[in-house]
């Protein structure tokens, strides 16, 4: 293979959230399987500059990398499918872009030129790109060979022109061999009324419904068609068309997008619904995407059996195999949209797959388990607490702000004194420590400073170094140690004996570590510190079957075939095989 970079940009049509994220993660996926070093950079339009400040309703988590950037969910999608560790500048944004170029306009780099999007920002999306695709991302700390890209957004839209207009320049610059495009886009497929329906239809409503979105019916390509030619207008002519389905995409479906897209049927993918998304990967393998890519890429590939790929295979039908059962509460306050807990949910999926028991997560509103919505909405306390008692396991994740905190205490009690596993994640653990002095210690005030500025037990208090100035990256962000303290910890086992981990955070706020010792006498111990010993960061408690929280966020490290411990800790807890688990030294039984 030439020692040129060798670039793939992946772009969306007809709709966002089209599964883009997944499709450039599995095409990286498929490369590294060959045996490529490969990287990823995600590019998001709008103009922020990292994802720091996002209401999770809105973009779903805030990723958490090794260097502290707070970044877009996709990130976390590369790291897990591709098992690499990416740095803050993999994500880039129009905020970004645009402060830097402004930066070198005050420091005067551009000498009293008019600074403009063309060529100024566009040379900036391009040196960013061609500096950024060099980092290494592999432990081996080699320099990877291809760098997938993705778009985020639709073609057309106004924010991602200067986007569009980079690469049109882009694939000039490093030759085509170096350079390809995958574009992404849905195929509808629309369910045609008998005409007897249609004009009973017709003749009832003031619209016509005779064609309606449906599982079953015809494939449409119009909309693909469209988006391939505003693309081509932009100056961008896709090598691969790959089409989002729900079913498999008919050979007159293919024909027709090759006819009307100027691709030979071979570039047209079918990427359709499947059940499980680490099928995507075998199904772009399956259909020669390697071998296109190694010939379009100038990348000669060995035909050889490859281990990586066998590994998911059997990861893919172990999942589709599965009949034991076991369920989960995800106890929140942004469950309405469960992109909000997108490397939760994926954490518990890899912990519940590798002791080989299918995941049923139970989305609660905490602030449903409160006596106050027993009083404005009985059905939905009533239904609340039905889902929480009849869960084998409770989790309760981090989240920011007071809404809902009494609901997760409530929920913590419950997993306390019922001695139900449960583990708290970040805000969780600071919760489990509040509902601790309260309950056992009787400080019935007792809460975090965060909530309650004025409590006379701040048993959860402001970290020293956070600046309240500025609300963007003010949190004690990325990879940090962790020094376990105690050789019977059921956590430090888990994590295979180890002294220390090295886990990711995002917060602001700490256990007070002047009260540590109420709470030790009491059973509560806080066995992982910090390496100065005056940050608690793993919590357990004793005569209980799994009662543990971590102020980390282990979740961010979690990968299908090395699933995090505290994760596996509770999944093999609700299923009843933590302790023959750990009797066998932390080994599964053979499947």
């Amino acid at each position: 293979m030439s020692k040129m970079m060798k670039y793939i940009l992946v772009t969306g049509g007809v709709i966002s959230g089209i599964g883009k994220g997944i499709i450039a993660s599995s095409v990286g996926t498929i490369l590294k399987s060959c045996g490529l070093h490969v990287t990823a950079i995600k590019i998001d339009p709008y103009i922020n500059i990292d994802a720091g400040t996002f209401s999770p309703y809105e973009h779903g988590e805030v990723f958490v990398l090794d260097d502290g950037g707070e970044v877009d969910l996709d990130l976390g999608n590369y790291e897990r499918f591709l098992d690499i560790r990416l740095t803050r500048d993999n994500n880039l944004t129009t905020g970004k872009i645009y402060q830097s170029v402004i930066n070198k306009e005050r420091r005067g780099d551009y000498l009293g030129k008019t600074v403009q999007v063309v060529p100024h920002i566009t040379d900036a999306i391009q040196e960013w790109v061609v500096k950024q695709a060099k980092v290494p991302v592999d432990d081996d700390q080699v320099e990877p060979q291809v760098c997938v890209i993705e778009l985020g957004g639709t073609v057309g839209d106004i924010e991602s022109m200067p986007f569009i207009e980079a690469f049109r320049q882009f694939q000039f610059k490093v030759k085509r061999e170096n350079f390809c495009n995958i574009h992404v886009s849905l195929i509808p497929q629309v369910s045609v009324l008998s005409p007897d329906t249609c004009a009973l239809f017709c003749s009832c409503l003031p619209s016509c419904v005779c064609a309606q979105p449906s599982a079953t019916g015809e494939q449409k390509t119009k909309p693909t068609q469209n988006s391939v030619r505003e693309l081509r207008g932009l100056g961008l002519s896709p090598d691969l068309i790959m089409c989002r389905c729900s079913t498999v995409l008919e050979t007159s479906v293919k024909e027709k997008i090759s006819m009307f897209c100027h691709v030979e049927p071979e570039q047209v993918i079918c990427v359709h619904d499947v059940s499980s998304i680490y099928r995507v990967p075998l199904l772009l393998e399956d259909q020669g995407v390697v071998s296109f890519l190694s010939r379009r890429l100038n990348m000669p590939i060995e035909a050889k059996p490859r281990k990586m790929l066998t590994k998911w295979k059997e990861m893919s039908d172990r999942s589709d195999r599965l009949l034991e059962q076991c369920s989960i509460a995800l106890v929140g306050k942004y469950t309405k949209f469960s992109d909000s807990y997108a490397s939760v949910i994926k954490a518990l999926e890899h912990s519940a797959l590798a002791i080989s028991h299918k995941l049923e997560v139970k989305y609660i509103d905490s602030a449903c388990l409160e006596p106050a919505t027993l009083q404005e909405e009985p059905v939905k306390y009533h239904e609340a607490w039905q889902k929480l008692c009849s869960a084998d396991g409770i989790l309760v994740p981090g989240g920011f702000g007071v809404r809902g905190t009494e609901g997760k205490i409530h929920a913590i009690t419950w997993a306390r004194k019922q001695k139900k596993p449960f583990l708290g994640v970040c805000l969780g653990m600071q919760l489990a420590v509040c509902e601790f002095a309260r309950s056992v210690l009787e400080w019935t005030d007792a809460n975090s400073t965060e909530f309650d500025p004025e409590t006379s037990h701040p048993v959860v208090i402001d970290m020293p170094e956070h600046n309240p100035g500025q609300m963007g990256g003010t949190m004690r962000l990325g990879k940090r140690r962790t020094i376990f303290k105690s050789g019977s910890s059921v956590l430090r086992k888990l994590y295979g004996d180890a002294e220390y981990v090295e886990e990711r955070h995002r917060h602001r706020f700490e256990v007070n570590p002047e009260l540590k010792s109420h709470f030790e006498e009491k059973g509560f111990r806080f066995v992982g510190q910090d390496i100065e010993g005056e940050r608690m960061e793993v919590i357990e408690l004793d005569d209980h079957p799994y009662f543990v929280g971590v102020q980390y966020h282990p979740e961010f490290t979690s990968r299908p075939i090395k699933p995090s411990p505290p994760y596996l800790g509770l999944l093999l807890a609700a299923a009843g095989k933590l302790q023959s688990y750990l009797l066998k030294g932390c080994r599964l039984s053979p499947r």
